[in-house]
């Protein structure tokens, strides 16, 4: 056995947005806090060979406060993984927006 030595970070490119500007996009999720919820979000990431800059979460009685800021991805792309996280069953809401600009009303919103 022989280790592997990276230089580069994996990335994946972005075959629908390939000429965009990437951003850096914040994702505010609150979901039931059950055991797993933060993988499961986390994974979508993971997936996409992407490291979040930043991750805070706080637990609330039953609820969890999911706090994201990933750059480094189109806001296309940072779209798609916010509509698999919304529709995660234990997702109550989800809101996002670039990092950059001041948080604007609601994108994305899931009905319990």
């Amino acid at each position: 056995m022989h280790a592997v030595e990276t230089t580069t970070p994996i990335t994946r490119v972005d075959a629908w947005a390939v000429n965009s500007a990437h951003c850096q996009a914040h994702y505010q999720i609150v979901a039931e806090a059950e055991p797993d919820v933060l993988c499961r979000v986390l994974n979508y990431f993971a997936l996409q060979f992407l490291t979040p800059c930043q991750v805070n979460v706080e637990r609330q009685d039953d609820l969890l406060s999911i706090d994201i800021v990933m750059d480094g991805l189109s806001w296309h792309r940072a779209q798609v993984i916010g509509e698999k996280i919304r529709n995660l069953i234990s997702v109550c809401t989800l809101e996002m927006w670039r990092a950059d600009a001041v948080r604007p009303h609601a994108v994305m919103a899931a009905a319990q």
